[in-house]
C-alpha cells in the first residue's frame, strides 16, 4: 500500500487519468500535494508535490460552464492530464495551494486553427541537399 503524501485532506473526488490508457480512481487535494490513487491496482499512482506544479492547465468549454479536463504540468516529470465529476470544485482545491497566475485556460478550437494557419506562412523553405 502507497503512504500519502498529505497530512490533511481537503478534497476526496472520483476521477479518470488519461496516462496512455485511461485509469479510473480518486483524486485526493491536500496540504502537501495532489495524488491520483487507481481504483484497483493499488500499484498505479500518481503524487505531485505542490512545489513540483509548474501550471495548471483547464481547458474551458462553453464559457465556463464545462471544464472536460485539466492538466498538471510539473517542472520536471511533464504533464499529468485528469478528469472529474466536479472539476470547478477540483479546481477551486487546487488554488488554494498553487498560484493564481499559474492557472491558465487551454487554447480553443478556433486558437488552435488560427496558431496554425498563421505559422503557414512562416515555415521555413526545405534545402536541397546537393550530392
Amino acid at each position: 500500500m502507497v503512504e500519502s503524501i498529505n497530512t490533511k485532506v481537503d478534497l476526496v473526488i472520483d476521477a479518470t487519468a488519461f496516462t496512455g490508457l485511461t485509469d479510473y480512481g480518486k483524486i485526493m487535494i491536500g496540504d502537501k500535494g495532489f495524488e491520483f490513487y487507481h481504483s484497483r491496482d493499488k500499484r498505479k499512482f500518481i503524487q505531485i508535490p505542490w512545489e513540483e506544479v509548474e501550471q495548471v492547465i483547464a481547458s474551458v468549454m462553453f464559457k465556463g460552464k464545462w471544464i472536460p479536463r485539466y492538466a498538471i504540468e510539473t517542472k520536471k516529470s511533464g504533464t499529468f492530464t485528469f478528469s472529474s465529476k466536479k472539476p470547478k470544485k477540483v479546481l477551486r482545491a487546487i488554488r488554494e495551494y498553487v498560484e493564481p497566475d499559474h492557472m491558465v485556460q487551454s487554447l480553443s478550437f478556433f486558437d488552435v486553427l488560427k496558431r496554425a494557419f498563421k505559422s503557414i506562412g512562416k515555415k521555413k523553405p526545405k534545402t536541397s541537399k546537393k550530392k
